[in-house]
């Protein structure tokens, strides 16, 4: 199921699934519509004459010139995404095609026109003039012309979705979208209890009798684990299973994927149902990897800063979307690494914690931002403002920590003489109030 839901993953996020669907739907409304106007014994152009009225040569020219209209579209269609894919690779970042080939606008949209096609091919062929036998499927035909003016509606909305689709404010509140239910799903979400201190076994998961390492089975990268089979597998065989790639992490076929302890040899069906609670592919996503939804928006921000794009209005509103996403996760409980079930350690994985998320979030782009002030003083307001949202002593110690990265930056960058007082004010103001989150005390209240 784990393999499967995987795949149901991939597909809702493929161009063509979707548009195939609709397809389908165009081409059973078509036959759906031709029999049932053989099964109506009144002759519908003589009661509706306006509304039903066409002949066949009407009826196969107004078809005819729907089909070939429709098809034509649906090529610009596909030609206006293939430049919006484009400039979303060479304009903000590669990572951000499976985003847009996701779009649910663009594939139905894409779906309907090829779908009006296909259902006046389908049409087309069942109309027949008087020395044929004179059908002429009326409701089918008005339904073509129906759907002629959805393809109309549908074309003006497309040219509004593309033109709004890739403008950055867009962009970035599609990925933190994703993001944030990344993080929910995932934080504080558990599988199995978390392992107390003393229940943990030596290095890791690895107990005295050994270990055996099962390589890796494809090259790629880890998007999802199945935790509660796995778990379910390790207690049913009283093993540990160490995952050693994080999620997210580069595995090469071959190499060491996880360690089981005691050392066991595991049968070739055992290693298979093992393995067959790991997903590789050849793409991150966020769906379990929320780090990956940061390393986008971080990845805009640094391109935004880059010498050829020199736009720093980008970053501060990736620097925004970052410190609302770290918001979300300063207030969530992060699970251990050690899961455990009946109090024995099953599972033993390397998840991310804050420091490291806020490090990936924050670090690059201070080190990028070169003499561009307003970025600093975002980044230093930003982490200031992530300290309201815990009174976790650690958290709030890994905030100082980064506020001082950031202020190391900035004077590595150069800051200009009347706006050092100013910058300076600023990060004296964020580091009183991370101090008094760090206390516990209520924050002062933000002018």
């Amino acid at each position: 199921m784990h393999q499967l839901r995987s795949i149901w993953r991939a597909l809702q996020g493929s161009l063509w699934f979707l548009p195939s669907l609709i397809l389908g739907l165009g081409v059973i409304a078509a036959v759906g519509l031709v029999e049932l106007q053989s099964t109506i014994d009144s002759d519908l152009s003589l009661r509706w004459p306006r509304l039903f009225g066409a002949g066949a040569e009407g009826a196969r020219g107004m078809l005819s010139a729907i089909a070939t209209s429709m098809i034509t579209v649906a090529g610009v269609v596909f030609s206006i995404t293939v430049v919006a894919l484009s400039l979303a690779a060479s304009q903000y970042s590669p990572r951000l095609l499976r985003n847009f080939m996701s779009d649910r606008g663009t594939q139905a949209v894409l779906g309907a026109f090829v779908s009006i096609f296909a259902y006046c091919l389908i049409v087309l062929r069942t109309v027949r003039g008087p020395d044929e036998g004179a059908f002429v499927p009326s409701l089918a035909v008005l339904g073509g012309m129906v759907m002629a003016f959805v393809g109309v509606v549908l074309l003006i909305y497309f040219v509004h979705h593309v033109a709004s689709a890739i403008q950055v404010s867009s962009i970035l509140e599609r990925i933190t979208a994703e993001t944030t239910q990344a993080i929910e799903r995932l934080f504080p979400d558990q599988v199995g209890a978390p392992a107390r201190d003393d229940l943990l076994p030596p290095s890791r998961g690895e107990a005295t009798g050994g270990a055996t390492v099962v390589a890796a089975p494809i090259t790629g990268y880890l998007v999802s684990v199945d935790g509660e089979a796995l778990l379910e597998w390790a207690e049913q065989r009283t093993h540990v299973v160490e995952i050693l790639p994080a999620m997210g992490e580069f595995v090469i076929a071959g190499l060491p994927f996880l360690r089981l302890a005691p050392a066991a040899e595991l049968a070739k069906e055992e290693s298979a149902s093992l393995l067959a609670n790991f997903v590789v592919e050849r793409q991150r996503t966020v769906h379990q990897d929320a780090p990956f939804g940061l390393q986008q928006i971080v990845d805009i921000a640094m391109k935004a800063l880059s010498p050829g794009v020199n736009d720093p209005t980008t970053a501060i509103a990736c620097i925004d979307h970052l410190g609302g996403l770290m918001t979300v996760l300063a207030g969530r409980h992060i699970p251990s690494a050690c899961r455990a079930r009946h109090g024995v350690v099953r599972v033993v994985a390397r998840g991310p914690d804050f420091a490291s998320m806020l490090s990936l979030a924050f670090d690059a782009v201070g080190e990028h931002a070169a003499d561009h002030v307003e970025v600093y003083e975002r980044l230093v307001a930003t982490v200031g403002r992530i300290a309201l949202a815990t009174g976790d002593a650690g958290r709030c110690a890994a905030l100082a920590g980064q506020l001082e990265i950031i202020v190391a930056c900035a004077e590595r960058g150069g800051i200009p003489l009347h706006r050092r007082t100013r910058f300076a004010a600023l990060c004296d103001g964020e580091r009183r109030r991370i101090a008094v989150a760090a206390a516990g005390a209520p924050p002062p209240t933000p002018r």
